[in-house]
């Protein structure tokens, strides 16, 4: 039923329908028959045996088959769909490596999602593989290390910008330090206004008030600085008064 359906249709999703056997007839219908079929979402039914040859896909993007019970290996056709962005294959009981050969060709993989199986993940070095690599839960937990040798591959895992990406931000270890070294500045800079504003403040104003002869000539300068003020004033508001009058 679902193979006869793929060979006409761009899109189909059948989540949680409770799909069981339909595995079966999915794989004898693929592999004889060209599909253009664009998106496949069987999610979240009880599918059961291992994931079909998919290479007559070659239209393919998006490729959910998570929380079933596919079982087996990930075919290496899965390496033929190079217009696949996303795949999810979590949550079954896939079991075996992935490796090159799965991957090599899939330069437009944008998703990838194979948590909760048995699956390891094995590249080899040298092997001249190119494009970006995906960044799901699965590879985001490898480094750099994990890829030596592939000059051509990019993505965030090597801190590295593919074609038509913006740049990629300063590494983290290196926006820790600098956060540091503006840290120590900051510190040092309020803690010598704190050093300078106390030593002025007490060296004005202790002497003046645990000594009292200076505490006596400050009041007596302040008394005397008060009557020139006052004075100054009415000296100039007579001026003021003779200037109307004349």
């Amino acid at each position: 039923m679902i193979g006869e359906l793929i060979t006409n249709l761009r899109e189909l999703s059948l989540v949680d329908c409770n799909l069981t056997d339909e595995s079966v007839v999915l794989s004898a219908s693929i592999q004889n028959s060209s599909s253009p079929l664009i998106t496949l979402n069987l999610n979240d039914n009880s599918l059961e045996g291992p994931i079909p040859n998919l290479s007559n896909f070659t239209s393919l993007r998006t490729l959910h088959l998570s929380n079933n019970r596919l079982t087996g290996e990930i075919p290496k056709s899965i390496g033929l769909l190079h217009e696949l962005e996303s795949l999810h294959l979590q949550d079954n009981y896939l079991e075996g490596d992935i490796n090159e050969w799965h991957l090599t060709n899939l330069s437009k993989l944008k998703e990838l999602d194979l948590t909760d199986n048995s699956l390891s993940l094995k590249f080899g070095t040298d092997n001249d593989l190119n494009g970006r690599i995906p960044w799901g839960r699965q590879l985001q937990t490898f480094d750099g290390s994990s890829f030596e040798g592939n000059t051509n591959l990019c993505g965030q895992q090597l801190n590295k910008s593919c074609p038509g990406d913006k740049p990629i931000g300063t590494p983290e270890g290196e926006a820790v330090d600098g956060e540091v070294e503006d840290s120590i500045f900051y510190g040092a800079l309020y803690m010598s206004l704190g050093l300078g504003f106390f030593t002025g403040f007490w060296g004005l104003l202790g002497p003046i008030l645990l000594w009292q002869p200076w505490r006596i000539a400050y009041l007596r300068f302040l008394n005397r600085l008060t009557d020139y003020i006052l004075l100054m004033v009415e000296v100039n508001m007579a001026k003021c008064h003779m200037w109307f009058k004349g």
